[in-house]
C-alpha cells in the first residue's frame, strides 16, 4: 500500500508500434519494428500492440513476425475494427503468440455516430457485441479481447448508453475495456470523472483501460489520475510519439506513478537509452525541454537552482529535480554557466573536471564569467577554464600590481637574482634563502612586503586531460602580515620553479588588488 491507497500495479500497454509507427512520416519496416519491440521487452512493459494487422501486407507480416518472437510474459495484441475482415486479419496475425489479444473498436460519442459512421446508436452497439463475440469465439481460452470506445472523451452526453454497451460487449467476451481520449478536448477532472463513473459501474467485471492523445498538453496527469481513478492498464507510447501532438508518454506516467509510492514493475534504468534509440529510429527530434528525456530536462542555470542542485546532488530527493538521473539512465544534473549563474555552479563545474578551485576563486571569477557570458550567452567548460587560467593562474587585469621579470640562480652559491615590475617601478635585486621561493619571499619582505607562506604544495597536472600534457600546478597559502589577510593562489608551468614563483606573484596580485 503507498500514500495514495492504492495497493494494485499498473499494466503498461504500449502503443508505438501501432499508434506512433502510423503518425510517423516514414512509418518503420519490420526490421525497425522489431528493434522497438526488443527495446520494449527490456524495458519490461506488460502489453504491446505491434500493429494494425489489416492495414496492409507489410503490417500484416510485422505483426506476425512480432508475434512469434513474443515471451510468455508479454501480452501481444493487434488492432482491429469491429470489421470480420479486420478480425481474421489480426487473427492471422497474432494467433502464435503466447499471450494473444485482439484489440477491436468503434466510436460511440454522438458526434462520431452522426458524422463519421452515420449510424443508430442501437446499430452501433449491435456491432461492437457481435464483432467482440467473434473475436473470442476465434481466440477461446487462449486469448483475450480488448474493446475501445473510440471518442470516449467526447461521450459525457451519451455516458449511461456507452456503459451500456461496455457491459454488453462483456458478457459477449470483452476482458478489457478501454477508455480513449482519442482528441483530448477538456478539463483532466471532466475524463476522470468519466473513468470514475465506468469503474463503478464496471466494477471487477473487466480491466479499465485508458489511452490518452496529448492535444492539450494533459495526457500524462489524464492517465496518471485515471489510474487512482481506477483504471489499471494505462495505454502510452515511447517518446510520446502519436497522432497529432503524440499520446501519452510512457517514461512520465512511470515516473509519476513511482514517485507517487505506486510498485511500478518496469526496467527504469533502460528509460534514456530507449528514448535516445526511438529519436534515432523515428526521426522526431525529442525537445529539448522534453520531460525527463529532453537535454533541459536536468539542467540547472539559474545561481538560485545551481546552490539547490549541488546541495543535494547526493541525495535520494534533489532540491530542483523529480527522479535521480541515474534511475532512469542519466549521467547526472547539467550546470551550465549563464549570466544569471552563481559562483556554486563554477566551483562545481570546474572541480567536477578535477580543476583546483576554492568558493573563494570562484567567488573571484563569477563577475569575469558573468560578463562574458551577457556577450556570449551559455559558456561551456573551454570558455570557464580559458578565463580560469586568464584570472586564477595568471592574475592580471587591472588588478594587476606587480608582474614577474626575471629570476635566475649564479652558479656555484645560494644568491638568486630576481627582477619585477612594481607600480611601474622596476624592482632588481640579488636574494638568498632556501631555495627560489624562500629567496622570493625574503627579497620582497625586504622592500616593505611583509609576507609570510603559511601552505605550499606542488602536483604535476594534466591541463588538457588527455594523459600527455602535465604541467606544474603550485598551490600556496600567502599571509600579509600587516593586514592579517591570507589568499590561495596558483601557479602553473612546465617548469616546477616557474611554477612556484607565478604563484607567488598571483598571491600578491590578490593580496594587493583593492590598492
Amino acid at each position: 500500500m503507498n500514500e495514495t491507497g492504492v495497493s494494485r500495479k499498473p499494466f503498461f500497454y504500449d502503443v508505438t508500434l501501432r499508434d506512433g509507427n502510423q503518425a510517423l512520416k516514414k512509418p518503420w519496416n519490420i526490421k525497425e519494428k522489431e528493434i522497438v519491440f526488443k527495446a520494449l521487452l527490456e524495458l519490461g512493459v506488460q502489453g504491446i500492440e505491434v500493429g494494425f494487422a489489416a492495414a496492409s501486407d507489410m503490417d500484416f507480416d510485422a505483426v506476425k513476425h512480432l508475434a512469434s518472437l513474443a515471451n510468455d510474459k508479454v501480452v501481444v495484441s493487434t488492432l482491429a475494427r469491429a470489421k470480420e475482415y479486420d478480425i481474421n486479419k489480426a487473427y492471422e496475425a497474432i494467433k502464435d503468440a503466447k499471450k494473444p489479444r485482439i484489440h477491436t473498436f468503434i466510436a460511440l460519442s454522438p458526434f462520431a455516430m452522426k458524422y463519421v459512421l452515420k449510424k443508430d446508436p442501437k446499430d452501433v452497439q449491435k456491432i461492437a457485441v457481435e464483432m467482440v463475440a467473434y473475436a473470442k469465439s476465434l481466440l477461446g481460452e487462449k486469448g483475450e479481447v480488448q474493446f475501445s470506445a473510440e471518442h470516449f472523451g467526447d461521450s459525457l452526453e451519451n455516458l449511461d448508453f456507452v456503459i451500456e454497451t461496455f457491459e454488453k460487449v462483456i458478457e459477449a467476451g470483452a476482458s478489457i475495456i478501454n477508455l480513449p481520449n482519442t482528441v483530448e478536448r477538456y478539463r483532466v477532472s471532466t475524463f476522470v470523472n468519466m473513468v470514475k463513473r465506468v469503474v463503478e459501474r464496471i466494477g471487477d467485471k473487466a480491466i479499465i483501460s485508458v489511452h490518452c492523445h496529448n492535444d492539450l498538453g494533459q495526457a500524462t496527469a489524464t492517465t496518471v489520475e485515471s489510474f487512482f481513478a481506477g483504471a489499471t492498464q494505462l495505454e502510452v507510447t515511447l517518446n510520446g510519439l502519436g497522432e497529432r501532438a503524440g499520446n501519452t508518454n510512457l517514461y512520465e506516467v512511470a515516473v509519476s506513478l513511482y514517485n507517487c509510492g505506486v510498485p511500478v514493475d518496469l526496467n527504469f534504468s533502460k528509460i534514456y537509452e530507449t528514448a535516445l534509440l526511438v529519436e534515432e529510429l523515428s526521426g522526431v527530434p525529442i525537445c529539448e525541454k522534453a520531460p525527463l528525456i529532453g537535454r533541459d530536462a536536468l539542467a540547472h542555470r539559474s545561481g538560485i537552482h545551481q546552490d539547490g542542485s549541488i546541495k543535494t546532488k547526493n541525495m535520494k530527493k534533489g532540491a530542483y529535480r523529480p527522479i535521480d538521473p541515474e534511475f532512469i539512465g542519466r549521467k547526472g544534473e547539467i550546470l551550465e554557466f549563464t549570466s544569471q549563474s552563481g559562483k556554486s555552479a563554477i566551483y562545481e563545474i570546474l572541480s567536477s573536471h578535477k580543476w583546483p578551485i576554492t568558493i573563494e576563486e570562484a567567488t573571484y571569477l563569477q563577475p569575469v564569467l558573468k560578463k562574458k557570458a551577457e556577450e556570449k550567452g551559455a559558456l561551456d567548460f573551454n570558455d570557464i577554464v580559458e578565463e580560469y587560467k586568464k584570472h586564477i593562474l595568471n592574475v592580471d587585469g587591472p588588478f594587476k600590481v606587480l608582474e614577474f621579470k626575471e629570476l635566475h640562480k649564479e652558479d656555484g652559491n645560494q644568491f638568486y637574482f630576481l627582477k619585477l615590475q612594481y607600480n611601474d617601478k622596476i624592482i632588481k635585486d640579488e636574494c638568498v634563502g632556501d631555495g627560489p621561493i624562500d629567496a622570493f619571499i625574503n627579497l620582497l619582505n625586504s622592500h616593505g612586503f611583509n609576507l609570510k607562506l603559511e601552505e605550499f604544495a606542488q602536483e604535476a597536472f594534466d591541463i588538457e586531460q588527455k594523459g600527455s600534457s602535465a604541467q606544474a600546478l603550485t598551490t600556496i597559502k600567502l599571509k600579509n602580515l600587516n593586514t592579517g589577510k591570507s589568499v590561495i593562489a596558483r601557479g602553473m608551468d612546465p617548469d616546477t620553479r616557474e611554477a612556484n614563483i607565478k604563484a607567488i606573484v598571483n598571491g600578491l596580485n590578490l593580496l594587493f588588488r583593492e590598492k
